[in-house]
């Protein structure tokens, strides 16, 4: 007799996730994808590709929704009816894909059934096509997001092996006694762990260096732009001054957001944001696992200094001061204190959960790597641009995704639209700065 598969339960994590959105404030991150359309018919052929593989792309089919234990719990289980074009949509012709994805991004996900959505948009060009793929930050991470997408694109083979849930008649297993000092131990290192976290998030809530322009009242609006670079220039860069790419990259941001800043007339003079960068604790040889993976490290950007690699260098020594602690201590590891909120806590406290992440941190630098990704194609039509858009917390005005594919580095900016009007100022400003770091390392 086969065992049947019983739902898999929500992390305290993803229920989080699912519990602080509200319906003018979507909680879904996003990656729009910009395709040189090989024929005028390319849009129309993706999105039927994108539904056929979807339909056997295992994860796709699963919804979430509450059960009656524990109470304010929630699962996962595979939706009964799944059609996988109630999830793709093809558009009318656009004229900026950015601003058709701004748009998009402020719709919030069906939660009666998988969260998750590609919209299709033809270009009214006729040569090219974008898709903006969102997915309900409970459903997945970043990798996760991405490994979705890989399976939906040309020449990717489907996962043969979908997240594994529990199945009925394995039963539970009781501790034995001999167990017990070992789990006993290991409460008390998870509770004093937890403690020394909120310290941190306590003393970073202290300690406000930002500028109001990162602050906003919840409107819902969204608006995106992107900002590209050369991967080849961050390289040499890096080979000149030391340090990882992803230093380089936030250290570019910064000098961008100090630009911006003078620009519009606030001012950088003492400004150093507080930005959370999530990393992932996902298993490389387990990419089908569902839900999140995530802790973060909490770095001060360093907008107020004027020379450009004294800016490097500030972001490179933070960087370093976060990788020493680990991804399991700081203010940063906000994500593993959900572990110790019970479900009810998540069903009840999840707004005020969400209005308090302001306090802690300033805005997302979330990068998502494109692992091995190359000459990425739907429909055959070949990806030019792939621009992450990171999920918006309620009371922050922007957050920032980044990723490299093939001799280019793409930031994807979503912002408030209504807090952040010029975010193409920004998007330029990340531009020049990375051109001045580039000559003052030699060029």
């Amino acid at each position: 007799m086969t065992s049947a598969v019983l739902p898999e339960p929500l992390s305290p994590l993803d229920l989080s996730f699912w519990n602080i959105e509200s319906a003018g404030h979507p909680l879904h991150m996003g990656g729009l994808f910009v395709f040189d359309a090989d024929a005028p018919d390319a849009a129309q052929r993706a999105a039927g590709l994108i539904a056929a593989r979807a339909a056997r792309t295992p994860g796709l089919n699963t919804r979430i929704r509450s059960v009656l234990f524990p109470v304010g719990a929630a699962a996962r289980n595979v939706a009964p009816g799944f059609d996988p074009l109630d999830h793709v949509h093809l558009t009318a012709p656009v004229r900026d894909f950015l601003t058709a994805a701004g748009i998009l991004m402020q719709q919030p996900l069906d939660r009666e059934r998988p969260p998750w959505a590609a919209h299709v948009l033809p270009g009214a060009d006729g040569t090219s096509f974008a898709v903006l793929f969102t997915f309900h930050h409970a459903h997945a991470d970043g990798l996760r997001a991405a490994s979705y997408v890989m399976s939906l694109l040309d020449g990717a083979p489907v996962p043969a092996n979908a997240p594994r849930p529990r199945k009925s008649g394995s039963g539970l297993r009781l501790p034995d006694l001999r167990e017990l000092p070992g789990l006993v131990r290991g409460a008390a290192a998870d509770a004093g762990r937890g403690l020394a976290i909120a310290s941190a998030m306590v003393g970073a809530a202290l300690d406000v260096n930002s500028s109001p322009a990162l602050a906003s009242r919840a409107t819902g609006a969204r608006r995106a732009e992107g900002a590209t670079i050369d991967l080849r220039d961050v390289n040499r860069v890096r080979e000149a001054t030391g340090g990882t790419t992803n230093d380089v990259l936030l250290a570019v941001f910064a000098g961008g957001m100090r630009r911006w800043l003078d620009k519009r007339g606030d001012g950088s003079d003492g400004v150093r944001p507080r930005a959370l960068v999530p990393v992932s604790l996902r298993d490389p040889n387990d990419p089908t696992a569902s839900g999140n993976r995530l802790s973060g490290y909490l770095a001060r950007l360093p907008v107020d200094e004027p020379e450009p690699l004294a800016r490097l260098r500030a972001v490179r020594e933070a960087m370093e001061r976060n990788k020493q602690a680990g991804p399991a201590d700081g203010a940063g590891a906000i994500a593993l204190l959900a572990d110790f909120i019970p479900p009810l806590g998540h069903r009840f406290g999840g707004r005020m959960i969400a209005r308090s992440g302001r306090l802690f941190y300033d805005l997302l630098v979330s990068s998502v790597p494109l692992r091995g990704a190359r000459d990425l194609r739907l429909a055959n039509s070949r990806v030019r641009e792939a621009y992450p858009l990171a999920p918006l917390a309620p009371g922050q005005s922007l957050a920032v995704g980044i990723t490299a594919y093939e001799n280019h580095v793409f930031y994807g900016l979503l912002a408030d639209a209504v807090a952040v009007p010029d975010l193409d100022l920004l998007a330029r400003s990340i531009v020049e700065e990375a051109a001045e770091l580039v000559a003052v390392c030699g060029g």
